[in-house]
């Protein structure tokens, strides 16, 4: 075991634990559990959307995917930059004014009922979950590389952290280890990109001639179809990218943790600029990466790219670098599943037992109990899943997340918020036919039925890997059918003009208690 790399992570253990302490004594309410009473500013919100959503599949996938793939690679981070615009446009405001800790809230305040809260809550664990799985994965992948400890040991420590993040200190631990994570991740990525620019001379021509010198790929590098070679892939998974942030639910509830909606602007402002600053950052590591190492060098020692990132900074900064960069990739493996941890602690413990259960009457010492103990189920199962999966390609898990969000969540929520005869039957058929399809087309493609290696060792029915295109419409079709057959259950103009004077403005109706 290197001692450097092993100070670095208790270094990154025991300042996260010291602001779980410090938040554990902020966390007595439910309204401080779960949305940390809206005490954040919009430029804290903003740096703890970013460090919810840089994943380490953005840090170190997306290195390895453009000195791999060069062009193609750097689309990947066009798609998660551009979802940020239809939060912004579309959605922010509007789930700021209508809910208060969870997408049922939003959902509810115009289709009150609990199974439509039931929905809501399913969808958003199973997209936690979804999304928590790969990450606890590929934690025990990266502390068995750098600190040879064994893969078990390793998924058990990060998903032990991750429930002491939330059990203790709910919502306000969870937001500040984000934000340290971003100061962290955006100040590591900043310092290895100018150790790149400083080993070219500062000199940009100089980079992409060593570039081009260094990839097989040539001048071909900086043109399009070396990873998506089917355009239609390429569409559909934008498609995924871009609608589905607009429905994963443990970036939407963080708009509940800030004061009014001049804030929620600043947070989405700020994330997106932090967010495209940081992709642009990945574009110089994966140049570099390239440059300094060379192709054949970064196949060497890890075929899938993922470690480009840590090997570029042992490469031009030695063993210190290396830990460095290593626990930036920790600390973001970890702030990522805590925010995970906390959407599905929510959509459980207050949508299902204080609202279906407990039908709105359970006290505030009911729900912060029922709380925590969800969240330290939700730590034992995500983390048995991820035990058992280790000899497993759990990509496609990914895939998924984004694919069952921009299929199910994203069409209800628009539909909810913008049309005026969208129905409660609408809502639910609209749900339950873009989750379904979501799931069964991910299942019948490569990802799970590939000769080589697929989990059902057979041809895949479809050929997408990425199902987005499908999926999606036939979400926004079953909420539209369901509509239209049952246009019996249609609100009254009266009933839908102030719940959307309500989504625009804030302002209820006198009388109005939602």
């Amino acid at each position: 075991m290197n001692l450097t790399y092993f100070l670095f992570f208790i270094c990154i253990i025991v300042c996260t634990l010291i602001i779980t302490y410090w938040a554990a004594k902020r966390s007595n309410t439910t309204n401080r559990f779960y949305i940390a009473s809206g005490s954040l500013t919009g430029f804290q919100n903003g740096l703890a959307i970013a460090g919810d959503f840089i994943s380490a599949a953005s840090f170190l996938g997306i290195v390895g995917m453009i000195a791999i793939s060069g062009y193609d690679g750097f689309l990947y981070s066009i798609g998660f930059l551009v979802s940020y615009l239809v939060v912004l446009f579309l959605v922010a405001e509007p789930v700021h004014r209508l809910g208060r800790y969870s997408l049922g809230d939003v959902i509810c305040s115009r289709f009150p009922s609990n199974k439509m809260r039931l929905l809501m809550a399913v969808g958003a664990f199973m997209i936690s979950i979804l999304y928590m799985i790969p990450q606890l994965v590929a934690s025990g992948f990266l502390l068995r590389l750098l600190l040879d400890i064994d893969y078990s040991i390793s998924v058990l420590v990060i998903g032990g952290l991750m429930t002491i993040y939330v059990v203790f200190g709910g919502m306000v631990a969870t937001s500040w280890v984000q934000i340290v994570k971003t100061v962290v991740l955006m100040s590591g990525t900043f310092l290895l990109a100018l150790i790149v620019f400083s080993n070219v001379d500062w000199n940009l021509p100089y980079l992409i001639e060593r570039v081009k010198a260094g990839t097989p790929l040539g001048e071909n590098f900086f043109i399009p179809g070396h990873l998506f070679e089917n355009p239609l892939e390429f569409l559909s998974l934008q498609l995924a990218l871009v609608l589905g942030t607009a429905g994963l639910p443990h970036i939407l509830i963080r708009l509940f943790t800030v004061r009014n909606t001049m804030e929620v602007r600043r947070s989405l402002m700020s994330s997106t600029w932090i967010i495209g600053v940081f992709y642009i950052m990945t574009l110089v590591l994966g140049f570099g990466t390239v440059a300094l190492l060379g192709y054949s060098g970064l196949i060497g020692d890890d075929p899938t790219g993922n470690l480009a990132a840590p090997l570029l900074a042992k490469a031009v900064g030695g063993d210190f670098l290396l830990a460095f960069v290593s626990a930036i990739a920790f600390t973001t493996i970890v702030a990522v599943v805590a925010g995970l941890v906390i959407s599905a602690t929510t959509a459980f413990s207050y949508d299902i037992f204080h609202h279906i259960l407990k039908k709105g009457q359970s006290t505030e010492m009911e729900q912060l109990r029922a709380a925590r103990w969800t969240a330290v189920g939700i730590g034992i199962i995500s983390t048995l899943f991820a035990l058992r999966l280790e000899t497993i390609n759990v990509t496609f898990l990914v895939s998924m997340t984004f694919v069952v969000a921009a299929s199910s969540n994203f069409p209800v929520l628009v539909l909810t918020i913008y049309w005026k005869r969208f129905t409660h039957v609408g809502a639910v058929t609209g749900m339950v036919s873009g989750m379904a399809a979501s799931i069964l087309l991910v299942l019948l493609g490569p990802h799970v039925m590939n000769p080589a290696d697929g989990w059902i060792v057979k041809e895949a029915v479809i050929s997408l890997y990425n199902p987005g295109i499908i999926a999606i419409p036939i979400g926004f079709l079953g909420a539209y059918l369901g509509t239209i057959f049952s246009s019996k259950y249609m609100q009254s103009e009266q009933a839908y003009k102030r719940f959307f004077i309500q989504s625009q403005t804030g302002i209820k109706a006198r009388g109005d208690n939602r």
